[in-house]
């Protein structure tokens, strides 16, 4: 079993129910997928741009990922309807929640003057959206094969009906929120 989903069975469980006081255990919010997004707009004019991104996100992800192909076509981009533009994959059980360990434990403290995530990216219903801008973060990825720096955008889908217990859980499960402090802009 994943170390995070143990870790949210015997410690983020009872921490939650005590915190929010639910009727019981199946109505503590869980993290119900992780989607991983890469957006390739130069992809238009190079198509070889995209093997690299899929092979990159094969490698953070541990699954391959679907290319994303354009709905309508856009003439000021230079885009035609079924062009490739980005890929994107979606993490469920055991793999999501290895994922979510290798994000808060390795690659986010190695963001340079990293001060913590901020909280104003939820949703409204305790879904949290996170921008990283480069995949180097990952220690699975060769810097050296590395052709070009791509950002991605990482969606955490939970069962929480509100931001509060969006936070509290990805709090329980280590996400390293930014501390408001008065003062200090968030």
């Amino acid at each position: 079993m994943a170390r995070l989903k143990e870790h949210y069975k015997k410690t983020a469980v009872p921490a939650l129910m005590k915190e929010f006081s639910y009727p019981n255990v199946m109505a503590v919010p869980r993290v119900e997928r992780v989607t991983i997004n890469i957006g390739m707009g130069e992809a238009t004019q190079n198509p070889k741009v995209m093997d690299g991104a899929v092979a990159e996100l094969t490698q953070i992800a541990g699954q391959k990922p679907v290319v994303t192909k354009a709905r309508k076509s856009i003439a000021a981009f230079k885009l035609r309807e079924g062009m490739s533009i980005g890929c994107m994959v979606t993490l469920r059980g055991d793999r999501m929640y290895e994922f979510l360990d290798r994000l808060v434990n390795v690659a986010l403290p190695r963001v340079r003057d990293f001060r913590g995530v901020s909280t104003k990216s939820f949703d409204g219903r305790g879904n949290y959206t996170l921008g990283i801008k480069d995949q180097l973060l990952f220690p699975e990825i060769d810097y050296n094969k590395v052709e070009k720096i791509k950002g991605m955008n990482i969606c955490i889908v939970t069962t929480a009906a509100t931001d509060a217990e969006g936070i509290a859980l990805l709090r329980q499960l280590g996400m390293p929120f930014r501390s408001a402090t008065p003062g200090a802009g968030a």
